[in-house]
């Protein structure tokens, strides 16, 4: 059996002010983990559960009477919901907000912004608002902290019942 003399390896085919295939992978994977990172959004100190609240604009069901979603009240605002559809010691998210009926007849809205990593509040249930991300909980009362990991409330939204319309103020 005879073998071939051996013969060192020949230098690469790439033209050497090229990046290695491995390392333009790597580089796309780290910028799509710093995206999705950064869509997560990062910890919200700035909600006391007291302020003035939520300058943006929601959208959300049909309002009263003959408001289109989204239309503007008789006092100004932009109807968001119908009391109707907001149940006892529940609520609703409605774009950025969530608007909640802690008991009858009283109506509070909060950024639906979870203050952990800033997802979005899924849903009301039983007098508490949950965030599915992580498993924050918050009071559909005052927006505080039930359970964490986030520890900070809800910031308050600012919203006007007026009959079966809840506007955004």
């Amino acid at each position: 059996m005879t073998s071939a003399p051996f013969q060192p390896a020949q230098p690469s085919s790439r033209p050497s002010g090229r990046p290695a295939r491995r390392a333009v992978i790597a580089a796309a994977g780290a910028a799509g983990l710093t995206a999705a990172l950064t869509a997560c959004g990062s910890e919200d100190d700035s909600g006391s559960g007291t302020g003035t609240g939520v300058d943006a604009e929601g959208s959300g069901p049909t309002g009263a009477g003959d408001q289109a979603e989204g239309g503007e009240a008789a006092g100004g605002g932009t109807v968001i919901a119908r009391t109707s559809d907001v149940p006892e010691g529940g609520g609703m998210v409605v774009g950025d907000v969530v608007v909640t009926q802690p008991t009858a007849g009283e109506f509070k809205a909060f950024s639906s912004k979870c203050t952990h990593q800033g997802c979005a509040v899924k849903d009301v249930k039983d007098g508490v608002i949950h965030c599915p991300c992580h498993g924050s909980q918050f009071s559909a009362a005052d927006g505080s902290v039930t359970k964490g990991p986030a520890t900070q409330p809800l910031a308050a939204a600012e919203i006007a019942v007026d009959g079966e319309s809840i506007t955004r103020v």
